[in-house]
């Protein structure tokens, strides 16, 4: 053991601790937290804990720590918050390079003072490793892209501590340019990122919300449907829908001229009670509540309707609340699973027949279903990540970066 936290020191200049109750990842207790402060540090941890024949799971500020399966597990977490430094800040090439725990609203204030943003608005605003490795983007995903759109360069370490790149700071750079796809989404279980070269956008002059509340599944689909047709160019189309009733609202952005213009045009398409601000619902962007488990869906945009009938019939069989809050024109949402009215709590097997029951009907609404997020007595009778396509690719992917599964083994598809 001694020769174990010497050589962790010994890599890190010292900086390890015993770990404690708060440093559990999916309720999986580790021995040690430490702390690399660059990429040079990272490798020779990595190196270091190979040698030992130890397993690893990187975290940043911790905001998502509980997602995911609970890995097998864990010998060390790998706290990233010292590597935080912004590289490099080419406004004038829209690209910017910066340590992976960075906190992701750091950096969107410091970019800010340029009249810049990253793309990325994600309800847990954690650091730039953790949106990178969770895939987490938010409402403006409609018009950014999603993650792996933006990333165009990472820095990142092997199990075994070798040093990698992938892609660059040019966007027409396509050298090693889908390893960054490949590691975007993968929740730390390939490579631990140190780096990451993001392509910026401008932030607009004038942001104009128009919301209206909506009705059932079909008067939703349509109003969807209308705005994913027109010609606004909306920088997001977000839905928020609970048992108390639903809201849509969109995301103008641009010049004032425009924004208000292209409001009034989307007053006209949401109809009778539309409203504008210059200011978000208080909803939006959020995460909703979730007691009993937090998923995930997808589903076809023309399919919107179908995904809310399968929640509604779902809910209804499994005795159970629910609130969806997502982005129906990409086709993404976050479901908020909650006791029924009685004030009881919700129970593994409520949960369960919820989410088998959404998995059965996934094909009416062409997506998935992920559980992001539940309590230990609940996710642990729960199949978290459901069927996955591809997934023996997605092994032999896993076996070419970590043949020895150090990194977070368990915690993502499949057990990979």
């Amino acid at each position: 053991m001694a020769g174990i936290l010497d050589d962790l020191k010994t890599a890190t200049d010292g900086k390890v601790r015993d770990a404690t109750d708060d440093d559990a990842v999916a309720g999986v207790a580790p021995s040690w937290v430490v702390s690399p402060g660059s990429t040079a540090e990272t490798s020779a941890l990595m190196r270091a804990a190979a040698a030992h024949g130890l397993t690893m799971v990187a975290r940043g500020s911790g905001t998502k720590l509980d997602w995911g399966a609970a890995p097998e597990q864990v010998d060390i977490v790998i706290d990233t918050t010292r590597m935080d430094e912004v590289v490099e800040h080419a406004a004038g090439d829209l690209i910017v390079v910066v340590g992976a725990g960075r906190r992701l609203a750091d950096l969107q204030a410091e970019l800010g003072r340029a009249g810049q943003r990253v793309g990325v608005d994600p309800a847990r605003s954690g650091t730039v490793g953790g949106t990178v490795a969770t895939a987490s983007t938010g409402p403006t995903r409609l018009f950014h892209g999603a993650v792996r759109d933006l990333v165009i360069g990472t820095r990142f370490v092997r199990p075994d501590g070798v040093v990698a790149h992938a892609g660059g700071k040019v966007v027409k750079n396509v050298a090693g340019y889908d390893v960054g796809k490949v590691l975007t989404g993968s929740f730390g279980t390939l490579a631990l990122i140190t780096e990451v070269a993001f392509r910026l956008h401008p932030l607009p002059e004038a942001q104009r919300w128009v919301t209206c509340p909506v009705g059932g599944p079909s008067g939703i689909q349509r109003s969807v449907s209308a705005l994913a047709h027109c010609q606004l160019v909306p920088s997001a189309v977000e839905l928020d829908r609970s048992k108390d009733g639903a809201s849509l609202s969109v995301l103008l952005e641009g010049i004032a001229p425009g924004a208000e213009h292209r409001a009034a045009q989307a007053r006209a398409i949401l109809g009778a009670g539309a409203t504008e601000s210059e200011e978000p619902p208080e909803w939006w962007g959020s995460e909703p509540a979730s007691s009993g488990a937090l998923l995930k869906v997808t589903h076809e945009i023309a399919r919107t309707a179908q995904l809310l009938d399968a929640l509604d019939a779902g809910g209804e069989a499994a005795g159970l609340t629910t609130t969806l809050r997502g982005s129906p024109a990409v086709g993404t949402a976050l479901v908020g699973v909650e006791a029924p009215p009685d004030g009881s709590r919700p129970t593994a097997g409520a949960v369960g027949e919820l989410v088998d029951r959404l998995r059965d009907r996934s094909a009416t609404f062409g997506g998935s279903v992920v559980v992001l997020e539940a309590p230990a007595e609940i996710r642990e009778h729960l199949d978290v990540w459901g069927p996955v396509s591809a997934l023996g690719l997605m092994h032999s992917v896993k076996e070419r970066f970590d043949p020895e599964r150090r990194l977070a083994p368990g915690r993502f598809v499949g057990g990979i």
